[in-house]
């Protein structure tokens, strides 16, 4: 397809010089480092800490690339998925100007950071069954329209989007799609990772939040074309991810045989109580779910969330969010977590 980057970029970031530092022009590991007044004596942690992080973490991106079937410029690393998307609006959105396309009920951050950069929104709900609604969407755009934010599998909903739709919007949407896959590793659904060389306006955003348990270390990943990432790197505080976090991600990543198994013990537990929650009688419908979560409906979900408070048991409420009247997101716990989780239903129910 026909698509130029920079006809969306701000012109003031396609002029900008990044900050650089001597570790962008020497990358070894070796030598006499007197480029960055760092203290020479160590750091006061048994572990030395001293020095500054790879600024563009490449070692990691060498493994990640390996995993994901991606080129290692094809990725960006952020302090959560949360600073891409920020990225994002920085880079190709002017302020007062410009708008973002959003699809509730989807993830709030999308528009919490149009907000904070003074972006319009427009949204256009997904149907009652949570799928895209693809001529309206755009119907709803214009030429000041630069990103369509897509979370599938979707988020407080669960289910995934139709591939079509997706594709659809990719080949005819004149901005920037971002395809949010936070819980793709949830999901029999393949990644449109795989799509990248085809699409040069796509980004596709994962994390290490959900399946690879390390919501703690806040590392998101995001893949798009080597022009796109450049942009990102461009603009990113030059040592966005620490140290400590690159070690450790860096180390765990090696043993994805365990998160293969922790991905299917999630899958097993979610289908444990799915299977529970359809025989209590006030449940009214269990959403289906291509993620680590249910969307639950019950009665007086308001006062249910509350009482499960009084029981210790910490629920997501979405009983006031679009489309989601009376539901609650139960995340997939241990079975014992579950197994409490149901206990506490049955008690605040009667």
């Amino acid at each position: 397809m026909s698509f130029d980057l920079n006809s969306l970029l701000r012109p003031h970031i396609a002029k900008l010089q990044p900050y650089t530092s001597a570790r962008d022009e020497y990358t070894g590991k070796e030598g006499v480092f007197l480029d960055a007044n760092e203290n020479p004596f160590g750091s006061i942690t048994e572990q030395d800490f001293n020095r500054y992080p790879d600024p563009y973490q490449s070692a990691l991106k060498e493994e990640i690339a390996q995993i994901k079937g991606v080129r290692p410029s094809q990725i960006f690393l952020g302090n959560g998925s949360d600073e891409a998307i920020d990225l994002l609006y920085r880079a190709f959105c002017n302020p007062g100007k410009d708008n973002v396309i959003l699809l509730p009920p989807t993830y709030g951050m999308y528009e919490v950071s149009a907000n904070i950069n003074d972006v319009e929104i427009r949204k256009v709900a997904l149907t009652p069954d949570f799928q895209l609604q693809p001529d309206q969407i755009l119907a709803a755009a214009d030429a000041n329209s630069k990103i369509l934010f897509i979370c599938s599998p979707n988020n407080p909903s669960a289910n995934k989007a139709k591939r079509e739709d997706i594709l659809f919007l990719l080949e005819n949407f004149k901005g920037l799609v971002v395809v949010d896959e936070a819980y793709i590793d949830f999901s029999d659904e393949p990644s449109f990772t795989n799509e990248l060389d085809r699409f040069p306006n796509l980004l596709v955003m994962q994390t290490f939040s959900k399946a690879w348990g390390l919501a703690s270390l806040r590392l998101g990943m995001a893949f798009a074309s080597e022009e796109l990432i450049r942009i990102l790197n461009k603009i990113k505080p030059p040592y966005n991810i620490s140290g400590l976090t690159q070690e450790t991600v860096l180390a765990a990543i090696k043993d994805k045989a365990k998160v293969d198994r922790m991905i299917q013990a999630i899958l097993a537990e979610r289908e444990f109580l799915k299977g529970e929650l359809e025989k209590l009688p006030f449940v009214q419908r269990i959403h289906p779910s291509h993620a680590n979560f249910l969307l639950v409906q019950i009665p007086n979900a308001n006062q249910v969330y509350n009482d499960l408070i009084e029981e210790k048991i910490i629920v997501r409420n979405r009983a006031k969010v679009l489309l989601c009247a009376d539901c609650l997101r139960i995340t997939v716990g241990t079975r014992e977590e579950n197994e409490a989780l149901l206990k506490a239903l049955k008690k605040v129910i009667k």
